[in-house]
């Protein structure tokens, strides 16, 4: 797992979304799961976030079974509010959503 020093950076370069972390451009990982071929996206609910959120918590986490587990609450709640132009997803917030996503899991709660 990525440290709490980690820092993704989602911004729209020409039309097009992209992820940075490090000055290095995601992986899609269309290998894991191909919600948006087409590319990142963030801002809403639909395919394009969902791929978005799998990347990054793919690359975050270094475990692709729990990224994939988790990467449609993750969209919800930290890709899909996203403002359309971009911003910073830090890892000190990554670490806050999977302490809040495991907490539910245990308690079953639903929110």
């Amino acid at each position: 797992m990525k440290s709490e020093s980690t820092r993704y950076w989602l911004w729209r370069s020409a039309g097009v979304c992209v992820v940075l972390r490090d000055r290095i451009m995601l992986d899609h990982r269309l290998d894991l799961w191909r919600h948006s071929p087409t590319g990142l996206e963030w801002g809403y609910t639909g395919t394009g976030p969902a791929q978005t959120a799998l990347a990054i918590l793919a690359d975050f986490l270094e475990d692709d079974e729990r990224a994939v587990r988790l990467h449609q609450t993750f969209k919800f709640a930290l890709i899909a509010p996203m403002p359309t132009e971009g911003g910073e997803i830090t890892g000190v917030r990554i670490k806050e959503f999977l302490r809040e996503a495991e907490m539910e899991r245990v308690t079953g709660a639903t929110g």
